[in-house]
């Protein structure tokens, strides 16, 4: 399959699970399609204020599984569905991702140095404007434009 034409897929998958999602407090957090004919996975990552559960995802996996079908919307006939967690050390990518962790900690990977860095770790203080304001360990406030994070992740804190 095509880039283009898989990405498209992916696009119609999450607003699929989107509109299944609808009316319970559950988030799309992210949709992978992997691998082909037999070994076709589609993976789900679903999120929720206060965690997700268990039934979180059957429902999910239910609903969104019923519409995939009855559209005919895979393009071969064979996949497994997969919905769960995204896991306490997620991936932070779009806004609405560092929005939902404000105040907690998370660790950053830039595109290009700020302050001579490119790994930046601390308490997400706030999200204004495009870019994270990371409080670091010493108390430092750290401007990060979104459009240089390479990549993002929650960290897990015992």
């Amino acid at each position: 399959m095509a880039a283009a034409e898989q990405t498209g897929l992916v696009d119609r998958i999450t607003e699929l699970g989107e509109r299944a999602a609808a009316g319970t407090g559950i988030e799309i957090a992210e949709v992978q399609l992997r691998g082909a004919g037999k070994a076709r996975l589609l993976r789900v990552y679903i999120d929720k204020s206060g965690g997700v559960t268990h039934g979180d995802c059957e429902l999910i996996s239910e609903r969104l599984g019923k519409m995939l079908d009855d559209g005919d919307v895979m393009p071969e006939d064979s996949y497994t569905l997969e919905v769960s967690s995204p896991g306490v050390e997620r991936a932070l990518s779009k806004p609405r991702d560092f929005a939902r962790v404000v105040g907690q900690s998370i660790r950053v990977s830039l595109k290009e140095p700020i302050e001579g860095q490119t790994r930046y770790e601390g308490k997400l203080a706030g999200l204004a404007e495009e870019a994270l304001e990371l409080e670091s360990a010493s108390g430092e406030l750290v401007r990060i434009p979104l459009n240089q994070v390479r990549k993002a992740n929650l960290k897990f804190e015992w």
